[in-house]
């Protein structure tokens, strides 16, 4: 199918035969938007016509996934912040830079900087937080930084009370939070748009890669070695195994959690 594959190559989304229609109902009301008189001729808007750039951030708002909550998989996140952060800075005084990938509306890149502020790290050394995703709707929600409680489900209620006041439209973070996450649109599989967030030594891009073919997968690993510094740690999610995918990484354990570490290049 001709506009399933379009997708596919710029989104890096597959959508098996038995999803194509869930697809198309996520793009009929685009097209209708645009006065299309067909899916095909919606096609050839996106592939062909000057608006088909500016078209793209509409499709990936409507294909996003932005199911996510705070406090999710914290193995990863307690082996970065009580293992790799105090070995970084063991060797190194320069920034350290950490990456999520595909954040959606901003709960994990959060989480992070909730821990690392719970450990005392913003008070002792430099530290970045980079969060990331193609779905412009989803990074307002991250800016804003307002939450519903479904985002709340696994955050301890003391935490939940120390870093978001309740406001109308749900829980607001503490501002002192919320500037410590940086948000960027990039797409996963646009190697230019990751280019810039590619070099962390740390990255997160979990939960993404169960949406995206084999191919995709790799064409976006190949991204990240070819940024990343020699040891750097990618993390995934516990149900996505890269080890059928890429031979640049290899699958360590650290701590109660498992990283893929960038191979040093002989």
């Amino acid at each position: 199918m001709l506009l399933r594959d379009l997708v596919h190559e710029q989104t890096g989304t597959f959508f098996e035969d038995d999803r194509t229609d869930l697809m198309l109902d996520k793009l009929a009301p685009l097209a209708r938007a645009r006065e299309c008189a067909s899916l095909l001729d919606y096609y050839f808007l996106l592939k062909y016509e000057p608006e088909g750039k500016g078209e793209w951030e509409r499709v990936m708002d409507a294909l996003s996934v932005q199911e996510t909550y705070f406090w999710r998989e914290m193995d990863q996140i307690r082996a970065l912040v009580d293992i790799l952060v105090p070995a970084w800075f063991a060797k190194h005084t320069a920034p350290l830079r950490i990456w999520s990938a595909a954040c959606a509306t901003g709960e994990e890149p959060f989480t992070i900087a909730m821990v690392l502020q719970e450990a005392g790290w913003f008070d002792r050394a430099p530290i970045e937080i980079i969060g990331s995703d193609a779905s412009g709707s989803a990074l307002e929600k991250a800016r804003r930084g307002v939450f519903r409680e479904r985002s709340f489900r696994s955050l301890p209620a003391e935490l939940k009370t120390k870093y978001f006041q309740s406001v109308p439209q749900g829980w607001c973070i503490d501002p002192k939070m919320l500037v410590r996450v940086r948000f960027h649109r990039a797409n996963l599989v646009a190697p230019a748009e990751i280019a810039p967030f590619s070099t962390a030594p740390f990255i997160f891009c979990r939960n993404v890669f169960i949406y995206f073919s084999a191919e995709a997968i790799r064409r976006v690993l190949a991204s990240f070695h070819k940024g990343m510094p020699a040891e750097g740690h990618l993390f995934v999610a516990a149900a996505e195994s890269l080890l059928k995918l890429t031979s640049d990484f290899e699958l360590r354990e650290i701590g109660d959690a498992f990283a893929y570490v960038r191979k040093v290049e002989s």
